[in-house]
């Protein structure tokens, strides 16, 4: 009996070790994104509640943090499929076996920013009612907590005109935004652009790429139509989770993904193109992690403002910014000023045009997505958001992020959250928006 019973415990011993190695790289997503998040919101963010930001997720009541100095861990009950986050001054959090070197930041004052010191008036009665409805005060306390609205800026002529925040947040919490950082790449190349770095016709853009790959274009990576095999879905083993999760070098990885359609015929969403792209900017200008410091917040003033890279140095430009929301304004300014910047000309004039017009292709999953931005007509003309301006566009991030530029009005409001259970019908977003530019005066 007990060698029978023995030979039980052996199997079922190795059917554990088995399951364990054939769900590896799975738990390593979730543990990875566990890493990353308890690094970035305490080290980046300065908050002490890391675990509030975790999606729901089978994996999460099994996931364990634990920091030594500047390396904070990720793992299952503790032990299992762990991986690690470094910290580094100016630069965030980063994914890697070894603490990483991405050598000193350039340096940022806020003296080019308009909205650092900005004082704000008094709201009124519709103001105060507009954000109101976008923080739900009418919802019960758990409809609230589910909304999970943490902040709104209003900015109209160039002034700070509203703000409001979430408990436990203020002017000076960066908040992270996701897919909003696909628009401030397109502005990253519009001002390589401008200093002739770049070109958004340039092609062969990958040493490795040949036949149709060597064909795709800066523009097609900034409007998503490069073709490449993607899966923007959020789950655990998806092509964006392993990338983020699991990958040293996102771009790699990214590149290496077959052809599915030939470029510029099939817009397919993709983390991926975005970070291919940066890793061609730093290409291009010999600059790693510190290109953005460098490039745009010396230039606006976004002190804040911190842009994460991967473990081979380039900055995660789908996804990996920080700013706090008044910084996310300053960037939604800089796009409506279309560039130009305390007498400068820092993007080609028309850049904004051209990179909010809806390019036509043979099939499109994203009606209305441009060059890194969204707007608000597609591309045969069709209102998106028929209860906003025509000329509106705006930044859109995962978990309810959004940035509304409306030129006609003069207009930018920022949103930023945590609602991973709301649609995006349901954020109250364009509400907001249409419900500011009634309760404004006229663009002066």
């Amino acid at each position: 009996m007990r060698k029978i019973l023995a030979a039980l415990l052996g199997l079922v011993l190795i059917a554990l070790v088995a399951g364990y190695w054939y769900e590896r790289p799975l738990l390593l997503t979730g543990t990875g994104y566990a890493a990353h998040n308890a690094c970035a919101v305490t080290k980046v963010a300065g908050r002490t509640n890391p675990a509030v930001d975790l999606p729901p997720n089978p994996l999460v009541p099994y996931l364990r943090e634990s920091s030594s100095g500047d390396e904070l861990t990720g793992s299952i009950l503790g032990a299992l499929a762990k991986q690690r986050a470094w910290f580094t001054p100016d630069f965030g959090c980063t994914l890697a076996q070894d603490a990483p070197d991405f050598g000193n930041g350039s340096q940022v004052s806020d003296l080019a920013n308009p909205f650092v010191r900005a004082s704000v008036p008094p709201p009124s009665a519709a103001i105060a009612a507009a954000l109101a409805q976008a923080f739900g005060d009418e919802m019960p306390a758990a409809d609230k907590a589910t909304l999970g609205t943490r902040a709104v800026v209003v900015v109209q002529n160039g002034k700070l005109v509203a703000e409001r925040y979430a408990d436990g947040f203020t002017a000076t919490t960066p908040q992270l935004g996701w897919s909003m950082a696909k628009s401030v790449t397109n502005l990253l190349v519009g001002m390589l652009a401008a200093d002739g770095n770049i070109a958004v016709t340039d092609d062969h853009l990958r040493p490795e790429w040949k036949g149709k790959k060597a064909d795709i274009t800066v523009d097609q990576l900034m409007r998503m139509t490069s073709g490449l095999e993607w899966d923007e879905t959020y789950a655990l083993g998806t092509p964006v989770t392993q990338m983020l999760y699991r990958e040293p070098d996102m771009a790699s990885y990214a590149a290496g993904l077959p052809l599915k359609h030939d470029p510029g015929t099939y817009l397919r969403y993709s983390s991926g193109s975005t970070n291919i792209l940066c890793s061609v900017l730093g290409d291009r200008t010999n600059v790693g992690a510190d290109l953005p410091r460098r490039v745009l917040f010396a230039k606006l003033g976004l002190v804040s403002a911190t842009w994460e890279p991967d473990a081979s140095g380039t900055p995660v430009c789908s996804s990996y910014l920080w700013a706090t929301p008044r910084d996310w304004a300053t960037i939604g300014q800089f796009a409506l000023q279309d560039g130009a910047w305390h007498s400068e000309q820092l993007l080609p004039v028309g850049w904004m045009a051209q990179s909010t017009k809806v390019k036509k292709v043979a099939t499109s999953e994203e009606p209305g997505y441009a060059a890194g931005w969204w707007t608000n007509k597609d591309q045969n003309g069709a209102a998106v958001e028929p209860t906003l301006p025509a000329d509106t566009f705006w930044m859109q991030g995962h978990d309810g992020q959004r940035v509304f530029v409306v030129p006609s009005a003069k207009l930018v409001v920022v949103r930023l959250g945590f609602s991973p259970e709301v649609e995006a019908a349901d954020l109250r977003t364009v509400p907001l928006v249409a419900a500011l530019i009634a309760a404004l005066p006229p663009a002066s």
